[in-house]
C-alpha cells in the first residue's frame, strides 16, 4: 500500500507562483513513479506532468511546459509541482498519483491517488 498526501494548494492571483508537495509513505514507495493530475469542474482528469521513480525522467503536458516543473527529493518520498505564471485555466484540483509502471498518462493505469489540493488562479 502506498498513501499519498498532497499540500501546498491555495489560492493565488494571475502570473502567482505555487508549489505542490505530494507526500509518498508505505512500503516501496520510492519504487514507484509518480504523476500529478488536475480536474476542473465538469471536465475529465487531465495529465500535468509526472516522474520516475528515479528523477531521471520528468515529463509535463503541453499546456505547462515553461511554466511548471516537477522534481523529487533525494528519499524519492516528496514529489514537488513547481507552478509559475499560473493562469486562470489553471484552476483545478490537483491530484498526484502513483503506478509501479513507468510514467503514464491515462489516469487508469495509476494505482494509488491522494486526496487531492484546490489550486484558484483569480484573474
Amino acid at each position: 500500500q502506498v498513501q499519498l498526501v498532497e499540500s501546498g494548494g491555495g489560492l493565488v492571483q494571475a502570473g502567482d507562483s505555487l508549489r505542490l508537495s505530494c507526500s509518498a509513505s508505505g512500503r516501496t514507495v520510492s519504487s514507484y513513479a509518480i504523476g500529478w493530475f488536475r480536474q476542473a469542474p465538469g471536465m475529465e482528469r487531465e495529465f500535468v506532468g509526472g516522474i520516475t521513480w528515479s528523477a531521471s525522467s520528468t515529463y509535463l503536458a503541453d499546456s505547462v511546459k515553461g511554466r511548471f516543473t516537477i522534481s523529487r527529493d533525494s528519499a524519492k518520498t516528496t514529489v514537488y509541482l513547481q507552478m509559475t505564471s499560473l493562469k486562470p485555466d489553471d484552476t483545478a484540483v490537483y491530484y498526484c498519483a502513483a503506478t509501479y509502471r513507468s510514467v503514464q498518462l491515462v489516469s487508469g493505469l495509476y494505482e494509488y491517488w491522494g486526496q487531492g489540493a484546490q489550486v484558484t488562479v483569480s484573474s
